[in-house]
């Protein structure tokens, strides 16, 4: 398969902070743990990444650390989106320096709500721009807008640049569609890790994962004994970290994450408002999750 490097776990990683700025000590803590964890590629500055508080200059460092600190060991994708008018998004592609970057992660644009139509247009002139191969990114949670499945399967079909399509409804019907419909070399890749071991068993590739910041070796190793077809493995594995879902989106993405880290001792539960740090007492509910998966690992 030509995009083999992006099958597999992906993990959405954490842009660590402790007073207000940047955690450079624990953000290379956090790479360390996904890639000895077993995790196939990375992924900066996406939602789970808070790159839309980020500036511009600390959005170039952390691209620049994750390269540095990954060192070739694994793919890096980019996510290039929190903007909303096309041609703005066309000028930071233009402007960027790709160096190191094996692929970006692109959302549809949020807040203006567009059409199916205003949608592949978007994505088609990101295509044009971009020197890298594209991953689409379908989240309507976030941007109140859903990219259909006939909408992802003519952009696939229209440019070589459309690798994989990272569907993040957690419709299970929607993504069957897209994977009954796609051509063979594009990748479907969950973005909701509930249900990422329901999308490989009707399919997939594997996920993009929030979970697998601070269980990387359970989550993707539940991915990848999916994708080998032992499921009773992988159902296991699921299960088993099943309870901690809720405790990690309970008060939002990435107030969750950051506090599984924190109780494994990397860097700090602090996120940049408008989002705020998990409460104390969801921190009590989330330790007592994860106690109970270390009891049975």
């Amino acid at each position: 398969m030509k995009h083999q490097k992006f099958r597999g776990t992906g993990v959405a990683l954490v842009t660590p902070f402790r007073n207000g700025a940047v955690d450079w000590e624990a953000y290379e803590q956090v790479i360390e743990h996904v890639i000895s964890g077993g995790a196939n590629y990375l992924v900066c500055l996406g939602s789970t990444g808070e790159s839309v508080t980020l500036t511009t200059e600390e959005c170039r460092a952390v691209v620049d650390a994750t390269i540095r600190i990954n060192n070739k060991r694994l793919p890096v994708v980019v996510g290039m989106f929190g903007l909303n008018y096309t041609d703005r998004l066309i000028e930071k592609f233009k402007t960027f320096d790709f160096t190191g970057v094996d692929a970006v992660l692109s959302s549809s644009p949020a807040y203006n709500k567009p059409t199916q139509e205003g949608i592949y247009q978007h994505y088609m002139a990101i295509a044009e721009a971009s020197p890298v191969p594209i991953i689409i990114y379908n989240v309507p949670g976030r941007t109140s807008s859903n990219v259909l499945p006939a909408t992802v399967i003519r952009l696939a079909k229209a440019s070589s640049k459309f690798i994989a399509v990272k569907e993040a409804t957690g419709d299970i019907s929607q993504t069957t569609q897209i994977i009954k419909d796609k051509p063979d070399e594009f990748l479907v890749i969950s973005g909701d890790d509930p249900t990422a071991l329901a999308c490989i068993a009707c399919g997939g590739d594997g996920v993009i994962s929030v979970i697998g910041n601070a269980f990387p070796s359970p989550f993707s190793g539940m991915i990848r004994s999916a994708l080998e077809g032992d499921f009773a493995k992988a159902a296991a594995l699921n299960l088993q970290l099943f309870g901690i879902h809720h405790w990690l989106y309970i008060e939002g993405n990435p107030a969750g994450v950051k506090a599984a880290l924190e109780l494994q001792g990397i860097g700090t539960r602090e996120v940049r408002l408008p989002l705020v740090a998990l409460s104390e007492k969801s921190l009590a509910g989330l330790k007592k999750e994860m106690e109970a998966v270390l009891q049975l690992s």
